[in-house]
């Protein structure tokens, strides 16, 4: 079944390809045409009303530029006031932008070199420039887009804020910050993570009138809370807590045990049957006041215990030797595992450990784009450029699934497959965030779902979860990762409706 628009997921090259196709038929349809009339009607409908008349366009050199010139012609045929100013050169236009231009100046349109000083407008369409831009804005078009920023006018990107690297998310040198943006055919990677949501503002996605067959599969996808909870299975009604499963949590040394904790609550509340905590700090406490419900143990007592389904090793385990010997000990478990924090640092330091690991798989690994840049060898910045590249690379390294964490988190597969989750918002980016989603990826795998299921639905539910709190005043500024799993947890159990879905239906009936 072919996806449904809103959720169709392309790189720049896959979105070359596609038009490639489509245009090398023997009647093309009118890409640009469709394209910059659904500018123009998006301005019109959204954006402009009849005390809002004037519109600045900016045209770039490409094909780009030639749908600004579409959504120019249709607005002043609609009795706006548009002003184009146009960057590129007429003779070295692509064909299809050639005839745009063409056709603006027969419906009387000028073009402008600059900016006039002296003119306001209402709103700023911004064709400057569209897909694949390789190198940083400069010279002309950096002053263009630094005055529509400072502007504090409303900008309507066409496809991706130009400056924008559309698989990336990378802002190149400068990038337009939109307060909407109209993309094509389908949501492109940039738009969704790094950057992208800074600068993108509302989406909106227009195939163009394409058919599903003109869509080839995906490599890339956006995680959909329908697609993320198809693996979940009600509870049976005669359910007992065996049946889901028993988590170990391996971490907590001194001064970190909250850390420890935190994922043992939040793999509880996300529905594990039973869960240990193995603490390194030896002096830590022998329960849990705020979650009597934890089984606090030392380390060495959960490598006995036949029935444990998952082991999440790291939150706040520290890099002692002791750490080192657990993180050790668990890799060469054949339990499913889930890897986080001060795992991965281990891991990044000792070759040995990744050796172990990368033979294994059965894992998940969670880095943040720093503890992914210790596991590569590399800096920050590097992973953070490609985001999409890095996931898929450390996926195929360890042969396990990852997840790299970040606005617009990017799980990456064994398969190749990539997903990128569309939930979450900046107050996430507090103490004791990642324990918890550590947590609920734990809680999932023990219930029965697949490595990969447990990641998707688990990090979309995070950030679901997040939002949620938002939404009832409890964050951004002071979200705190407890608040996150209770609502994980609230969103959850709406979602699946467990008590309905498998209660059954009594109806007594009296005779008299």
């Amino acid at each position: 079944m072919p996806a449904p628009v809103s959720s169709r997921l392309y790189t720049t090259a896959e979105i070359r390809a596609i038009e490639q196709a489509v245009l090398s038929r023997p009647n093309p349809p009118p890409l640009m045409e469709r394209a910059g009339l659904t500018v123009a009607e998006f301005a019109h409908a959204r954006l402009l009303d009849e005390r809002r008349t004037s519109v600045l366009v900016l045209v770039g050199p490409g094909n780009n530029g030639g749908d600004a010139l579409v959504a120019a012609r249709h607005l002043k045929a609609w009795w706006y006031r548009v002003d184009v100013v146009f960057t590129g050169d007429p003779e070295r236009l692509p064909r299809e932008a050639a005839q745009a231009l063409e056709r603006w100046r027969a419906a009387g349109g000028q073009l402008l070199d600059q900016i006039p000083s002296g003119r306001r407008w209402d709103l700023v369409i911004d064709g400057l420039f569209g897909l694949g831009l390789t190198r940083d804005v400069e010279g002309r078009h950096r002053a263009l887009i630094e005055w529509a920023n400072a502007s504090q006018l409303p900008v309507l990107a066409i496809d991706i804020p130009s400056g924008l690297d559309s698989d990336t998310g990378r802002v190149r040198g400068v990038a337009l910050r939109a307060a909407a943006t109209v993309t094509f055919m389908a949501l492109k990677p940039g738009l969704l993570t790094l950057d992208g949501p800074d600068h993108c503002g509302e989406i909106t996605v227009d195939d163009l009138g394409l058919a599903p067959e003109d869509f080839p599969p995906q490599s890339v996808f956006l995680m959909e809370r329908d697609r993320v909870l198809a693996a979940w299975r009600p509870r049976p009604r005669n359910s007992h807590k065996g049946l889901f499963g028993s988590v170990g949590i391996l971490g907590g040394a001194p001064t970190m045990v909250g850390a420890a904790l935190l994922a043992g609550r939040s793999a509880l509340k996300l529905g594990a049957g039973r869960v240990y905590v193995g603490l390194l700090a030896r002096d830590g406490p022998a329960c849990d006041p705020g979650q009597p419900e934890l089984m606090l143990r030392p380390p060495e007592a959960l490598f006995h215990l036949e029935h444990l389904s998952c082991l999440a090793v790291g939150p706040g385990m520290g890099l002692s030797p002791d750490a080192y010997q657990w993180l050790k000990a668990a890799l060469e478990t054949r339990l499913p595992l889930v890897l986080d924090a001060d795992a991965l640092n281990l891991l990044a330091e000792f070759p040995r450990l990744r050796e172990t690991l990368a033979a294994r798989g059965n894992a998940v690994l969670t880095p943040h784009p720093a503890e992914a840049a210790r596991l590569l060898q590399t800096s920050t910045p590097q992973v953070q450029s490609d985001r999409l590249a890095v996931a898929r690379h450390l996926a195929e390294l360890f042969r396990s699934a990852v997840v790299l964490k970040g606005v617009g988190s990017v799980c990456a597969l064994p398969d190749g497959t990539r997903h990128l989750n569309p939930t979450g918002n900046p107050g996430m980016a507090s103490a004791g965030m990642g324990d918890v989603l550590t947590g609920m990826i734990a809680a999932f795998i023990a219930q029965g779902l697949s490595a990969e299921q447990a990641l998707l639905l688990a990090v979309y539910l995070h950030g679901a979860g997040a939002d949620r709190c938002v939404e009832q005043g409890r964050g951004p500024v002071g979200l705190t990762a407890g608040e996150t799993a209770d609502a994980a947890r609230e969103l959850l159990n709406r979602w699946v409706d467990l008590q309905s879905a498998t209660r059954p239906r009594i109806d007594t009936k009296i005779h008299e």
